[in-house]
């Protein structure tokens, strides 16, 4: 059937920006309808994580994305009196990345948007507000309206409604939005030229009034106040009001560049469903969640790399529909966790409970140098771990070969990315090196060994790549003697350290980093084949006994 996309994406946030360079470079045809007539450049997220700046590697946009961003940004969480009550510094890069960064999003998102010039399969269409969307089991008709009143319908095999927090999209689903709105909410405040002038983000839990004071590229800082209950909004516009607020933070308020300010309101909630049909949900569109916690945007740009590469295997006949199903299964959990871990921060630091505050400040008094390290290390942020899904979890070996280890299984976690060698001497990022669709990396070991012609030339349909990780000394050896079809890597340690942490020799990488499924390298085949089925990979054509049509959806 003939559409005239296959994906239409309705919101050009940050999610439908990065679903749109996801999609666009798979050559899947896309039109991204956005209401406003430009991008939204009000104060908006302020602290963008290694997982999306990986991300941003991926769609080729990381080398944009980095002017606008402070690398390894400290927080500093104080009380009333200032004094600290903790620190959050992680010097940890697992993944390529700092671990927490400063950036501003709305110069963020114009990389996004000049990204999707790239991609002529790509239509982003501003100034088109979306009146209605029908699905008739085959087909999404989206309709909408332009600014001179004109009607307009396109067709398409999908549908992703990232059009944010208030998302018409789930209101037309009947789709539930259960959780909470809080009843204080914050004003923020951006500012030229940094009066203060440190690297460093301040959140103070002053139960008198809870603020924010953060450092952002560019010589802009942050600053965001708790509004009482009874303040009205229109405050925001009064400069006494306003100046007020800062005299306690700056010598001269009055003198301030202010150049942004809005006030916004504390919602916790996610979505019934992220999946109706042929319309699915993401971002804000499927959960919302307090500012404090940071991790808002980034959720929502998980949401685009999960449902990435999901899409685009149907579309192109690469998967079944029934993949879509597990973006779902995979996202609701962590999500929750995050809005739930959001929702506690926002009440610890925004709390006007005198006695909740001293209670907060003893417990913090009393933490011992290793929870202190946990906090420093943000290991209260939850990492993505999928159990339901696309996703092949087995019990650990027995074999003698092994020592007797408690060792959890990896399958639906992130797989680390350090830096590696490549066999002309070059150092790169580990994703750079094996590119970044599927892979099979094994250490020491040529993949083909262990892989029948059938299943190789499956995942070759799929983009992936067989990846062969030796010691650089190596490197000279393997590069001669390694098939061809094997992207050889040198590791000092880092990968070498993760293979001898855990009983298995060889992991499947799904195009999102996560793991599909770890196994022993004599298990490779049957473990791929499983990977394949719970992934819903669709088999070629030609075993089929019937051709599949560009965009068609396969069974």
């Amino acid at each position: 059937m003939s559409h005239d996309a296959d994906v239409v994406i309705i919101g050009a946030g940050p999610v439908g920006l990065t679903l749109g360079n996801l999609l666009g470079a798979d050559g899947v045809r896309v039109v991204l309808l956005e209401a406003g007539a430009e991008l939204v450049d009000y104060p908006r997220a302020v602290g963008i994580d290694d997982e999306a700046l990986r991300t941003m590697q991926t769609i080729g946009l990381v080398d944009e994305v980095l002017p606008h961003t402070v690398p390894n940004q400290k927080i500093f969480m104080v009380n009333g009196d200032r004094a600290i009550l903790s620190e959050v510094d992680p010097r940890i890069s697992e993944f390529g990345w700092p671990r927490r960064n400063g950036f501003v999003q709305p110069l963020v998102d114009r990389v996004l948007l000049a990204g999707l010039g790239r991609f002529p399969n790509v239509d982003v269409r501003f100034g088109a507000e979306v009146t209605d969307s029908t699905d008739d089991g085959s087909a999404v008709t989206v309709s909408y309206r332009t600014a001179d009143g004109a009607t307009h319908q396109v067709t398409a095999t999908y549908l992703v409604g990232a059009d944010g927090g208030s998302s018409p999209t789930r209101k037309r689903l009947g789709l539930t939005f259960e959780g909470e709105t809080r009843a204080t909410k914050g004003l923020v405040i951006d500012v030229n030229n940094d009066p203060i002038g440190t690297p460093h983000a301040v959140f103070g839990g002053d139960p008198k009034r809870g603020y924010a004071t953060i450092r952002l590229p560019h010589g802009i800082r942050r600053w965001e106040f708790t509004l009482f209950e009874g303040e009205d909004e229109a405050l925001v516009e009064d400069d006494a009001f306003v100046f007020g607020l800062l005299r306690s933070h700056v010598p001269d308020p009055e003198a301030l560049d202010i150049i942004r300010r809005r006030v916004y309101t504390h919602h916790a909630r996610v979505a019934g469903a992220f999946r109706v049909g042929r319309t699915l949900l993401a971002g804000d569109a499927a959960h919302v969640m307090p500012v404090v916690g940071g991790q808002g945007w980034n959720s929502g740009i998980r949401d685009a790399l999960n449902l990435g590469w999901k899409l685009s295997a149907v579309v192109r006949g690469l998967a079944g529909d029934g993949l879509l199903d597990t973006y779902e299964s995979e996202r609701f959990g962590h999500v929750s966790q995050m809005v739930a871990i959001s929702l506690n921060m926002a009440e610890e630091m925004t709390s006007h409970d005198e006695e909740f505050a001293r209670e907060r400040d003893r417990l913090a008094a009393a933490r011992t140098a290793e929870e202190r390290e946990q906090v420093r290390n943000q290991a209260f942020k939850p990492q993505p771990h999928y159990l339901d899904g696309a996703v092949v979890t087995a019990p650990s070996p027995t074999y003698k070969t092994l020592p007797a280890r408690e060792v959890p299984s990896t399958a639906g976690t992130l797989f680390p990315q350090p830096r590696v060698r490549t066999t002309d001497a070059c150092e790169v990022l580990l994703d750079h090196a094996t590119g970044q669709g599927w892979r099979v990396i094994m250490w020491d070991n040529d993949p083909t060994a262990f892989l029948g012609d059938e299943v190789v030339a499956q995942l070759a349909r799929l983009g992936g790549s067989l990846v062969r990780v030796v010691p650089t000394t190596q490197l000279p050896w393997d590069r001669v003697h390694t098939a061809e079809s094997v992207v050889v890597v040198g590791d000092d340690g880092a990968l070498k350290d993760w293979f001898d942490a855990r009983p298995v020799g060889a992991v499947i990488v799904r195009p999102d980093h996560i793991i599909a499924a770890e196994c022993l390298a004599q298990d490779l085949e049957a473990t791929l084949r499983q990977v394949f089925a719970v992934a819903h990979v669709a088999q070629p054509a030609e075993e089929r006994g019937e051709a599949v049509s560009a965009g068609a959806v396969a069974s």
